[in-house]
């Protein structure tokens, strides 16, 4: 299963500052297996909606150089409370550095107005044809997909 944790760019600031938006609905379904009668978006969720925001700005920033942007680590993880069906994260990560190959991050994801998540943590940017020339093709398709992708999130602003 693939997770899209963004629903939206609610503002940006190139290369600075990114704050996105996901609404909860009780229809995706791995809300009902987490704990089966008290759903609630897995923890790991929450700290994947800030990483995915977090590569959008690399992303925008590089002029999407990169079709990989992964998670490298994560320090100082904090969870303060649930997100629950019918309730709004807004995702806001800083950039502390975005570099060639490497950046970092602060960020975290309110309900509110309260902090329900923060963290800092590392991404790795790179391309599959530096491990591979023959996976040229597929980081242009990569690339482009993120490109329309970009699109549909920041055309909601």
């Amino acid at each position: 299963m693939k997770f899209i944790l963004i629903d939206k760019i609610v503002a940006l600031t190139p290369g600075e500052r990114l704050t996105a938006a996901k609404s909860v609905s009780l229809a995706e379904e791995y809300l009902a297996d987490h704990f089966p009668t008290f759903p609630v978006l897995p923890g790991v969720l929450l700290l994947e909606g800030l990483i995915e925001s977090a590569a959008w700005l690399v992303r925008q920033a590089e002029s999407f150089a990169h079709s990989m942007v992964l998670l490298e680590e994560a320090r100082n993880v904090k969870y303060k409370s649930f997100l629950a069906p019918g309730s709004q994260v807004q995702y806001t990560v800083e950039a502390r550095t975005i570099e060639e190959s490497v950046s970092s991050f602060s960020g975290y994801g309110t309900v509110d107005g309260q902090k329900i998540v923060e963290a800092r943590f590392g991404l790795r940017h790179f391309n599959l044809a530096e491990r591979s020339a023959a996976l040229a093709a597929v980081d242009a398709q990569i690339i482009a997909e993120m490109k329309n992708r970009y699109k549909l999130l920041s055309q909601q602003s």
